[in-house]
């Protein structure tokens, strides 16, 4: 009996599923250390166990790989063990295309001809009809995080479960690691009335929590609130993967999750830096290391000095100067720092954006300003940060107006929590 190119193709595949190896993997094994096995990975080995008989659609992006680096939709599509009907893509689009602030609209996609939805800025009912429209049973949320809180795939995760808990729809997380380490949780706690896409819910600004583990927070937490009932949640949890390990050490394959998050280096200093979104300094996009280079028109070798005599732990500067190629100041030299972290365990995201902010303003008083729409305030989650460093006060005294509602949602977390910690927490 002929066997057809997709009969082929998924015998392949099965075959591969046990065995899928990158050089990071291998030569993880050649110590004797196994990696880590992703969510999408456990799934293709139970044969897709949890899916059978449904439709399924998948949100997904270029990050939404198996280690040999071919795509899961691509793997999927060509499997007859799973009925995978539909894409939806979040902000750049699954495919990537898009820069930030952008999605790729509805297409079909021209590899597997399947409908690709548009996501982006889509919520409640008018994501739950896109849902319904789709004829999914199932949706599969995968997409790597970077663990800041207004990295906008963690609210897409929120919106889609709100979303498929109003149209009777399941939703299954397939586990990433938290690129960063799961270790941390740090910054002020969104309040609110501050919401926004880059903050739903009051969640420190670095999670320090796998999507998978704020899943569980959020279908316990908020999705009743906001759906009338919780969503029936599954999630396919990774393993390998403690809390201590940062991205490299998992012997994972890095796709930048987004075009302005080229490297795990990136990640680190994320949920601090991109703070500077908020003022009308540069934050480094357009430059090839875009929130570790910070910088302004008025910037010289002032700021650098100001901030290597604060010694701020795991954190060096250095006067740097560039000229981006898009967004603030495109075209233009501007003057800054580059921030180099020197020792991850040491190095707080938050605390070290906070310092540069204070040593900015009080660096250059007549040319430091925030945006004139307070954006700064819906990615610290309150106006606190904008008037603490406007009223002159210091990091630490900063630092230590969100110390309460911090604690209380480190416990609040903590419920949470799936994954071994090999070591102390923070």
């Amino acid at each position: 009996m002929p066997v057809g190119r997709r009969g082929v193709l998924a015998g392949a595949l099965g075959a591969a599923a046990g065995a899928l190896a990158t050089p990071a993997s291998s030569a993880l094994a050649a110590r004797g250390r196994p990696r880590v096995r992703t969510g999408i990975e456990l799934l293709i080995s139970s044969r897709y166990a949890t899916l059978r008989g449904q439709r399924v659609g998948v949100i997904t992006n270029p990050t939404g790989i198996v280690p040999d680096l071919r795509h899961e939709v691509d793997v999927m599509h060509a499997d007859p063990g799973v009925s995978l009907v539909a894409v939806f893509g979040p902000e750049h689009g699954f495919r990537g295309t898009a820069q930030a602030g952008g999605s790729q609209g509805f297409y079909e996609d021209p590899r597997t001809g399947l409908p690709v939805y548009d996501t982006y800025r889509k919520s409640g009912l008018d994501l739950a009809k896109v849902f319904t429209a789709s004829g999914v049973d199932t949706v599969l949320f995968d997409i790597q995080d970077v663990g800041a809180r207004f990295y906008t795939y963690i609210w897409t995760l929120y919106d889609s479960m709100v979303a498929a808990a109003l149209a009777g729809k399941r939703l299954v997380v397939l586990d990433r690691p938290n690129a960063i380490s799961g270790r941390r949780a740090s910054g002020p706690v969104l309040h609110p009335e501050f919401a926004t896409f880059v903050g739903r819910k009051p969640i420190s600004q670095q999670h320090g929590m796998t999507v998978g583990e704020l899943a569980r927070l959020f279908n316990a937490e908020w999705v009743p609130a906001d759906a009338g009932r919780p969503v029936s949640l599954e999630v396919v949890e990774m393993t390998g993967w403690s809390r201590g390990m940062y991205y490299e050490e998992t012997g994972l394959p890095w796709v930048p999750p987004s075009p302005n998050m080229p490297t795990v280096d990136t990640a680190l200093v994320y949920p601090g830096t991109c703070l500077f979104e908020g003022t009308q300094a540069s934050e480094g996009r357009g430059t090839t290391r875009p929130f570790e280079e910070i910088g302004a028109p008025y910037g010289d070798w002032r700021w650098a000095e100001a901030l290597t005599a604060l010694e701020l732990p795991g954190a060096a500067f250095r006067e740097n100067y560039f000229t981006p190629t898009f967004a603030k100041y495109s075209g233009q030299t501007v003057g800054g720092v580059q921030l180099v972290v020197t020792d991850r365990h040491r190095f707080d995201a938050v605390r070290t954006a906070i310092a540069m902010l204070v040593t900015l303003r009080r660096t250059y008083p007549a040319g430091f300003a925030w945006r004139p729409d307070n954006w700064i305030d819906k990615l610290t989650g309150s106006a606190y940060v904008r008037t603490s460093v406007d009223a002159g006060l210091e990091t630490d005294a900063i630092v230590a107006g969100w110390r309460d509602e911090l604690a209380a949602f480190r416990a609040l977390r903590a419920k949470y929590l799936r994954y071994p910690d090999r070591g102390g927490s923070r």
